[in-house]
């Protein structure tokens, strides 16, 4: 049995705080014990964003615990940040680091350096990577996020329910997304924005001032049934980031048939891929585009036959969506290659 200590930030299984990362993480630490894997968890405790003096010192404690010798898979929001711990560790561990979304500073910079290898989620940020630090091409590998089987969302014939999966937070584009909204208010439609509160308060405040009624609610973050409920119940996801590594809600909303409309930015092409006909299932925008965001719902509320040719399309892509043990098969190769 290959044995692998899995180093991941405190509550990845929190369902107060999804994200894609954590889910993935999960998903892994699942997998991997699937196939033999004996797979020793380490939660840090602590703030990754940014970190703080205790993070760090919750980090060292735990790898100082970690054998000599062992293979230790280290989450990227951990490991990224944190060169003064992980470096001196990099001669007497086998030190593989999963970047979810790359930082683009010198001490991420020094850590995946160190690193045996590294494990990226997307093409576009494993080509980001070696542009940022010029590591060795065959030492920077991906392992694209699965999905897991689901229901078919039926949709309704006027494509009136929107639904955005994200923590709400600049980043995630809430505001460019309500923006968008309020140029079509003479149409019908609802939007619920299922994700965190939590994580910028004052920007959570700022969006409850914007005057669009009850048409906009913002439930909070939900998991497992209800968040299954919640993209059956929809008939359009629309993901308004300013920032995606891949866009894991994407390969969720196309697991049940939604087509999506998204901001074209980092791996999210990846995760839209086409229909069997080639047809994209859903519409990319520039980011930060109010008007351009705004014209593609129109176009998509206002037009029958766009909303059912990305339907098909949508529906066409589900079936051709990677699961979760495309992904771990993809892991497990680069840390038997560690191993060596």
């Amino acid at each position: 049995m290959t044995s692998l200590h899995f180093v991941v930030p405190d509550g990845i299984d929190d369902p107060a705080r999804p994200s894609g990362g954590n889910s993935y993480d999960r998903h892994l630490c699942s997998g991997l014990a699937s196939i033999g894997w004996s797979v020793h968890e380490h939660a840090v405790p602590g703030f990754w964003s940014p970190p703080d003096a205790a993070s760090f010192a919750a980090l060292d404690d735990a790898v100082q615990r970690i054998p000599d010798d062992a293979l230790v898979l280290l989450d990227g929001l951990v490991a990224s940040t944190a060169p003064e711990v992980l470096v001196p560790q990099a001669g007497r561990l086998r030190l593989v680091v999963l970047v979810h979304m790359p930082l683009g500073d010198r001490r991420e910079s020094a850590v995946l350096s160190a690193a045996a290898a590294v494990v990226t989620t997307s093409g576009w940020s494993r080509r980001r990577l070696l542009e940022l630090y010029g590591l060795a091409a065959d030492r920077v590998h991906v392992a694209q996020p699965g999905v897991c089987a689901a229901g078919l969302a039926n949709g309704t014939a006027a494509g009136e329910a929107l639904l955005c999966v994200a923590a709400v937070t600049r980043d995630k584009g809430h505001d460019v997304l309500l923006e968008a909204l309020a140029t079509i208010t003479d149409l019908s439609w609802r939007c619920v924005c299922v994700g965190s509160l939590d994580r910028e308060p004052a920007f959570v405040e700022s969006l409850r001032g914007r005057s669009l009624g009850d048409r906009v609610c913002f439930p909070g973050p939900r998991t497992g049934a209800d968040l299954d409920r919640s993209y059956a119940a929809a008939d359009l996801m629309v993901l308004p980031s300013r920032a995606e590594t891949y866009g894991m809600v994407v390969a969720e909303a196309l697991a049940r048939g939604l087509p999506v409309v998204v901001t074209d930015v980092g791996g999210v092409k990846e995760a839209i891929g086409h229909g069997a006909d080639g047809i994209r299932p859903g519409l990319l925008v520039p980011p930060d585009d109010p008007a351009a965001l705004g014209a593609a719902l129109r176009a998509w509320l206002g037009d029958a036959e766009l909303r059912r040719r990305l339907r098909r399309a949508a529906r066409e892509r589900r079936e051709s969506l990677p699961g979760w043990s495309a992904t771990t098969s993809a892991i497990a190769d680069v840390l038997v290659a560690a191993a060596r």
